[in-house]
């Protein structure tokens, strides 16, 4: 239940609640490529572990992605064995797509994906679940790379995931400490909003996941792990890491072209403090107030640099004429994208005529500050030139964040109508031309029997998403976000019946 009741303009995320619901809370998904020596002493490792710890009912999915050995076989052996355990085959290879999958079926609100060799100690799952649970996060990792991490593993391993995770924050200003950890979990709600923009199908997806997650300002929850190194891992360290370093460049140039609709996904899952109206305290106003001082004092350095250059082989009004409209441009886009969060390329030219408008404002005072500074001495320093238009500049600086936030890109968040629905942005637009899971054989789900067919994380809030004929600023709420409704679910001590837990 919620306990906050401050007003906020989306409804709250809620713990899942107890109830008397079959469908699993949890599906914990094992990806697997000829692993018919291990799949089944860690099916069963993992199956006790979570009915003698996990308060809910769970799934375990073996996602067989192509296997050419016994794989399939054991798998299948499971399944009829263990009423909570459940198979998949793809004839494709790639864990990316394995999990995509799987994923895209399951019904279970929180879905899961460990690595078949069970390396990581299984006494971290439940605490990497219970934010999701909680609705306190929508993403949760294993990090074998914190202080609190107990990790053992050769140094060559050691070097490459740390060397990865500063490849990671130096070109992609990640902020996770471990992306390549084979333990994670996601919100279905989230996963639904996220799969359809991650490209890769292979070691790199989950990567990829959580880059674009944490740019579109989702909570990862991090995990200190234990962690034992597998020494038969089958991993080609030199072939995944060239495909890592592939996909950090696609990735890398899809954020910096701004391709990604990754604005839409802000704060569409639940309530943010951020959103709350809160007396005499302007929405957003420190937040804009640090931007713009931030681009200011830049293009300010800009315009300076500019004016001295241009004052080489023009006069001082030409000069500041120029270097003040180049100057403008380049601080409106900024101001546009950095400061108001406005993306997209809609309205992006009516944009830029205001900020004329405040350029030419910006123009009289510099202009006429140079005016008065000839006219009291006939040939004036360079520096006090500089001096002059400095102080002209803070006042015109003043008063275009005014003109900014009041009138170019003022704050329509609760005037706006809501946009008509619009049929579902395709797939192909980024950067697919077509699913690659328009024929997936997992698009029958085998939990449709499911008697809470109603349930709201079922329905994809951006299946009307207009993503590229609507503006849209950072921290709007998107059309159809899920209300307050949550699936019913029922908490099962191990000490329940077992056909109890997972009625399918």
């Amino acid at each position: 239940m919620r306990t906050d009741s401050s007003p906020g303009s989306l409804p709250a995320r809620e713990h899942l609640p107890a109830g008397l619901a079959a469908t699993p809370v949890l599906d914990v998904v094992i990806p697997v490529y000829n692993e018919e020596k291990d799949l089944r002493p860690c099916v069963l490792r993992l199956h006790e572990h979570l009915a003698r710890t996990f308060p809910y009912a769970f799934r375990i999915t073996v996602a067989d992605n192509a296997s050419t050995d016994a794989t399939p076989q054991v798998a299948a052996r499971l399944e009829a064995e263990l009423a909570e355990v459940t198979s998949f085959r793809l004839d494709q290879k790639g864990r990316g797509r394995a999990l995509r999958a799987v994923w895209s079926a399951s019904d279970a609100p929180v879905l899961a994906y460990m690595d078949v060799d069970l390396s990581t100690d299984l006494n971290a799952l439940l605490p990497l679940v219970a934010p999701l649970i909680s609705a306190h996060s929508d993403l949760a990792i294993g990090s074998r790379l914190t202080r609190a991490s107990r990790v053992v593993r050769g140094p060559k391993r050691e070097f490459i995931s740390r060397a990865y995770n500063l490849i990671l924050r130096g070109s992609l200003q990640a902020r996770f400490s471990d992306a390549q950890c084979g333990f994670k979990a996601i919100r279905r709600d989230v996963a639904q909003v996220l799969l359809p923009l991650v490209e890769d199908t292979g070691w790199f997806f989950d990567t990829e996941l959580l880059v674009l997650a944490e740019r579109a300002g989702l909570r990862i929850h991090e995990v200190p792990v234990d962690w034992v190194d597998d020494p038969d891992s089958t991993v080609h360290i030199v072939k995944t890491a060239t495909d890592d370093l592939k996909g950090v460049w696609r990735v890398g140039r899809a954020l910096a072209t701004g391709s990604l609709p990754l604005d839409r996904l802000a704060r569409p899952f639940g309530d943010d403090p951020r959103d709350r109206e809160i007396k005499d305290v302007p929405r957003g106003l420190a937040r804009q107030l640090v931007g713009f001082g931030v681009v200011g004092v830049l293009s300010t350095l800009f315009y300076l640099l500019l004016y001295s250059g241009f004052r080489t082989f023009t006069g001082s009004q030409v000069a500041n004429a120029l270097a003040l409209l180049v100057s403008a441009v380049a601080n409106t886009a900024a101001n546009r994208r950095l400061t108001f969060g406005v993306r997209g390329r809609q309205g992006a030219v009516r944009h830029q005529a205001q900020g004329l408008v405040v350029f030419g404002i910006g123009l009289v005072l510099t202009s006429g500050s140079l005016a008065a500074l000839n006219a009291a001495t006939s040939e004036p320093a360079h520096s006090t030139e500089l001096a002059v238009l400095i102080a002209a500049n803070l006042a015109a600086t003043v008063l275009r964040f005014l003109l900014f936030r009041a009138w170019v890109f003022p704050d329509r968040r609760e005037d706006a109508p809501a946009a008509p629905a619009a049929p579902a942005a395709p797939y192909g637009t980024y950067p697919h031309t077509a699913h690659p899971y328009s024929t997936n054989p997992y698009s029958t789900n085998p939990y449709s029997t499911d008697p809470y067919s109603t349930d709201p994380y079922t329905t994809n809030p951006y299946s009307t998403s207009q993503y590229g004929t609507t503006e849209f600023r950072v921290g709007d709420a998107a059309d159809g976000t899920r209300g307050d409704a949550t699936e019913r679910l029922q908490p099962v001590r191990p000490h329940d019946d077992h056909d109890a837990r997972n009625t399918r």
